[in-house]
């Protein structure tokens, strides 16, 4: 597998290529719509994470695309609470079905690697000490 775009399907008027940043984002949002994920992750050479709202839809991503087939790699971070083999789990099927549909590409394997957990309440006693000090 490359990750060069490939001929995908040849039509009679010409060819259809799918670029492999396109099922990066794919997978990306796939990922961000699961319940219990906070954000994408760089990884550890990959710099800081980025929460939900972030414009960089294929951070975290990395895909490996052949003719007929991909392979995922995707790094998150989960909210503090879930269950982590069950948000993984359900990155996997989101992730698998999206490209599929989307795509046509048979998708062999979506690794999950998570590299973090949020907390929300820890975010909040942050926002509320900040806002302390701006009205002192």
């Amino acid at each position: 597998m490359s990750t060069e775009p490939n001929e995908f399907e040849r039509t009679e008027i010409g060819e259809i290529q799918i670029a492999p940043e396109v099922i990066e984002v794919i997978a990306g949002l796939a990922t961000v719509e699961v319940k219990g994920v906070a954000g994408m992750s760089g990884g550890f050479a990959g710099g800081i994470a980025e929460l939900l709202g972030r414009k960089n839809l294929s951070k975290g991503v990395k895909v490996e695309v052949g003719q007929r087939e991909a392979a995922v790699d995707v790094s998150v971070i989960i909210e503090y609470g879930n269950r982590l083999p069950q948000v993984a789990t359900e990155i996997q099927r989101n992730v698998k079905r999206s490209i599929e549909m989307m795509t046509g590409l048979n998708v062999v394997e979506v690794n999950v690697h998570i590299h973090d957990v949020y907390f929300k309440s820890a975010e909040r006693t942050e926002d509320i000490d900040l806002t302390q000090q701006r009205v002192k």
